[in-house]
């Protein structure tokens, strides 16, 4: 198979998971029960797949789909705040031809990069269970062999920093100990990778001004040098 193809098989393998019983009750309760707001939609109601430019040099890792967010709209960092925040700084560093993610099928288009999750499911509080973070890890591994050409790895809050290096060590060998800590703007690398850290874009984070456009903006500009020079 060709990157691509196989890409998209494991596309497919993701939305049909089922391995973690309380994030699938979760998932599908959520889906049915809905909020307010959305309660003319249809949900997605599945696991949520990364997507992206094959061809791209920058990885974006978050913690898993929100809710009524990608758990609504299939697709991660879609139809939420967090979106909301980050799509406008991928837009203006260049990586997409508009600020606005909306759902699959929207018109987005990522160029140079690809954005995935630690875990494909939303989670209860926003807080996956170890036993769910392993199930899923598997997954972020085959996309780092698969995105051939990714060479920075922008890591969206400590539990994507930590899943990143222990994807590519899963993929490498290499798990630098002590592992380096986590911060805004924390660089490290492993594996022949660079990893950039940022708060995440959620509002808790974007609310109280401890990420600002400005921040995240630095960030993916300078994840755009490293995967340029």
């Amino acid at each position: 198979m060709t990157d691509r193809e196989a890409l998209a098989a494991l596309t497919a393998e993701i939305v049909e998971c089922r391995r973690c019983p309380r994030l699938v009750a979760w998932r599908e309760r959520v889906a049915l029960e809905k909020v307010k707001r959305f309660r003319d939609e249809s949900y997605w109601g599945r696991p949520v797949p990364g997507f992206g430019d094959p061809d791209a040099r920058v990885l974006l890792v978050g913690l898993a789909p929100a809710a009524h967010g990608g758990n609504r709209t299939g697709r991660v960092f879609t139809g939420d705040a967090s979106g909301d925040f980050l799509f406008p700084a991928m837009h203006e560093t260049g990586f997409t031809n508009r600020p606005v993610s909306r759902r699959a099928g929207d018109g987005l288009i990522l160029t140079d990069a690809y954005v995935a999750a630690a875990v494909r499911c939303a989670p209860p509080a926003n807080k996956p269970l170890p036993s769910e973070r392993d199930h899923c890890a598997p997954y972020l591994a085959r996309e780092l062999t698969m995105l051939e050409a990714v060479r920075v790895v922008v890591a969206l809050g400590s539990y994507a920093w930590d899943a990143t290096f222990r994807a590519i060590a899963s993929v490498t060998g290499d798990d630098p100990r002590p592992r380096p800590g986590f911060g805004h703007g924390a660089e490290a690398g492993a594996g022949g990778y660079r990893i950039v850290g940022s708060y995440h874009p959620s509002q808790q984070n974007t609310r109280t001004g401890r990420l600002t456009p400005t921040m995240l903006r630095e960030v993916l500009a300078r994840a755009r040098e490293l995967a340029t020079g």
